[in-house]
């Protein structure tokens, strides 16, 4: 049986959710964006009407600004955003016990078992989308394909331009649908990525997949080997929430109110990123070995920045081992340019099952610490216990203990 997975994209999620609530911008232009005044004013969601002005996602505020003067501007209130996705993923595991959310606005369902003998696709789409449309007032769109990958792009590529907003994708028509399409449409292939491609001849989908796997594994290996399989629409994976449970590495970026020009006040923030880093990393139970930092200027015309990684001698997820390996591979690489954007990663993830133990070191004492601060930051918020250089000018810790994904709740 072959299968049959959703992949279901909720149409201007922030936008459309802002107009439910105030209904006397149903005809507007609107958009949500972040805080001008922190100099983050990026569109994160335009509506319809927005669009037809040309206002696109991503794009500065003042550029959209520009397009449409009487464009109205909705700052972000995330938690609004995922209680609704959440509703929305509860609706889905009614009908099905498969649901994948893959972004705050996209999820996937498997519907292979789900499916009446008597019903299409196409029917279960438009009854999952009115269902949607009833609970939240929003619109969904549908892609539907045998795998994933296909899912996804039926959805990012087609349906958005579909009148019913539902595309399928399958064996039989991907070579007239999909291959024309530039290279760069092709689910995980970035900008990196088309470049390199585009040089070697390949600009669409079919001639990638027309070209010869070994030379592709020769240049990439694995990464070569994917995207060949991709452009036959072939993909294995699951539908689960368990699919990006397992993860190699976690990071955290922040990008600065303004810049930071001194190690005073950049070592600050280095110190909050290092130690949510460390308590992201306590939460899924593991530790890591490879610490890798990265830093960016201010001045998107001549761009400085740095990113750079070490080897620890053991693994660790406390914050404080973090922040020091951090702060060498700063005063190694950091050459005095204004920053205005920090991220951390611990890599090379393992389970926190067992522990090389060190009679040099007060492991036990440290483990227990810094469970009781996750504790009373679970319980009490995350800034419920701070380092005091976090309550300086320099300090972002306060700032971000009030936002999701670096927006207001």
């Amino acid at each position: 049986m072959e299968r049959t997975i959703f992949l279901v994209d909720m149409q201007s999620f922030y936008a459309s959710l802002e107009k439910v609530f105030r209904p006397d911008l149903e005809e507007q232009p609107v958009v949500v964006a972040g805080d001008p005044d922190i100099r983050s004013g990026v569109i994160l969601a335009a509506c319809p009407e927005a669009k037809k002005w040309g206002v696109q996602t991503a794009e500065a505020l003042w550029e959209a600004e520009n397009k449409c003067p009487h464009l109205t501007v909705i700052k972000p209130r995330m938690q609004l955003y995922l209680d609704a996705s959440v509703e929305i993923a509860a609706v889905f595991e009614a009908v099905s016990n498969q649901v994948e959310p893959y972004s705050v606005d996209e999820i996937f369902v498997e519907m292979t078992h789900v499916l009446r003998p008597d019903e299409s696709p196409e029917e279960a789409a438009r009854l999952l989308k009115r269902q949607v449309k009833r609970m939240l007032g929003v619109n969904a769109r549908v892609g539907i394909g045998p795998t994933k990958v296909l899912a996804k792009m039926a959805c990012d590529h087609f349906a958005k331009k579909t009148p019913g907003e539902m595309f399928t994708l399958s064996d039989a028509n991907l070579q007239q649908q999909l291959w024309p399409r530039p290279v760069g449409d092709l689910f995980g292939v970035g900008s990196r990525m088309e470049k390199h491609l585009r040089n070697m001849g390949i600009r669409t989908i079919g001639q990638l997949a027309a070209f010869p796997l070994e030379q592709l594994q020769k240049r990439w290996g694995i990464n070569g080997e994917l995207i060949w399989h991709t452009a036959y629409g072939r993909d294995s994976s699951p539908v689960t929430t368990d699919t990006h449970v397992h993860r190699k590495g976690i990071g955290h970026h922040m990008t600065l109110a303004r810049d930071y020009y001194s190690w005073e006040e950049i070592r600050v923030v280095l110190r909050e990123l290092s130690e949510e880093v460390a308590r992201r990393v306590r939460a899924d139970g593991c530790m890591g070995c490879t610490v890798s930092a990265g830093a960016g200027g201010h001045d998107f015309d001549y761009p400085a920045g740095f990113h750079r990684q070490e080897k620890l001698m053991d693994y660790t997820n406390d914050g404080t081992v973090i922040y020091e390996t951090v702060c060498r591979l700063f005063r190694e690489h950091w050459t005095g340019f204004p920053l205005r954007s920090v991220g951390i990663t611990l890599d090379q993830l393992v389970p926190d099952t067992f522990r090389q133990l060190s009679l040099f070191s007060p492991l036990q004492d440290k483990e227990s610490l810094n469970h009781t601060i996750d504790h009373l930051k679970q319980r009490f918020g995350s800034a419920a216990v701070l380092h005091a250089s976090s309550l300086t000018q320099a300090g972002q810790a306060l700032l971000r203990a009030q936002k999701i994904g670096g927006h207001y709740k």
